[in-house]
């Protein structure tokens, strides 16, 4: 049994006449006719009694229509989900992004999934380190990424969401919490909070230390930027921070601008070889929210 043959079957049960089913289907009676005979001797039973004025179902009859239409009905839903699949309509991406993300743009990309790809899931991944985020999408375990670069591996790239200013987070405590700039040299005695020395980071933060003619003195290291902000909370430290982590408000936190503070990139990521439509359906997205609330324009 064909699925044509079975949609004719139905236009024929469904009209109860074989003249009125053909104009349906736009095609002429007498084939329409051979083919529901042929469909009746491939499964060896009536499923029509005919008369001249109608065509009445037998009790097979009427079993193939109602499990006839859910079929036609289920491979008509199937064509269409693997419609939206293959135009990358529909899916799962897993997404890692780093810590200060969290408090950014990720909000964002989330809101404008959810109205633009509204069939896409994420499964998302946060707190994640540059490093980490690399493996991850070497390894086929992430999709995607928003991390900061540089990156290491020439199997995965990138563009450019946004260019950040960097803050200095301070317990409220502190002299140095007045709301002016703090110029880098003006932490030389304090104990940094800071996130791993593998993090792209961290290698910032060490870097305008050393211009600012000292090394840094670390009090603490954490992975997550919600843990480093809580450090500072309880006067364990400062911490350098993106400008985004701003809007993470805690008590006992108070942030103020770096002076003279370089720009810290941060960068949607995959791995060059996926030419999956849904992977770039939603990094097309990811731009188009980048430059609608920055104007930033990305690169690879």
């Amino acid at each position: 049994m064909e699925l044509r043959q079975l949609n004719y079957f139905i236009a024929v049960a469904e009209e109860r006449h074989f003249g009125r089913a053909a104009k349906r289907l736009h095609m002429a009676q007498p084939p329409l006719s051979q083919q529901i005979r042929q469909l009746e001797e491939q499964l060896g039973v009536k499923l029509l009694d005919r008369t001249t004025r109608r065509v009445d179902l037998t009790a097979a009859g009427q079993e193939l229509l109602d499990r006839g239409r859910k079929i036609v009905n289920e491979v008509e839903t199937l064509k269409a989900d693997v419609f939206q699949v293959g135009n990358g309509a529909t899916g799962v991406l897993r997404v890692g992004f780093s810590g200060s993300a969290t408090y950014g743009v990720m909000p964002k990309i989330v809101r404008h999934v959810k109205q633009a790809l509204p069939g896409l899931s994420m499964t998302l991944q946060g707190e994640m380190l540059t490093p980490a985020m690399e493996a991850g999408l070497r390894d086929r375990t992430l999709d995607a990424a928003m991390l900061r670069p540089p990156v290491a591996s020439s199997e995965i790239e990138y563009k450019v969401v946004a260019r950040e200013k960097l803050v200095v987070a301070l317990p409220s405590h502190s002299p140095l919490a007045t709301g002016r700039p703090v110029a880098i040299n003006e932490l030389q005695e304090q104990p940094f909070i800071t996130y791993p020395p593998e993090s792209v980071m961290y290698r910032m933060v060490s870097e305008l230390c050393r211009r600012g003619g000292f090394q840094p003195r670390i009090g603490q290291v954490a992975k997550e930027t919600s843990t480093m902000l809580s450090f500072v909370a309880a006067g364990g430290g400062v911490a350098v921070v993106s400008e985004a982590v701003r809007s993470f408000q805690l008590e006992g936190v108070v942030y103020a601008p770096l002076e003279d503070s370089p720009d810290s990139e941060l960068a949607v990521a995959w791995r060059r070889e996926d030419r999956s439509t849904l992977l770039h359906n939603f990094v097309n997205l990811v731009m188009d929210v980048s430059e609608a609330t920055s104007g930033t324009k990305g690169h690879a």
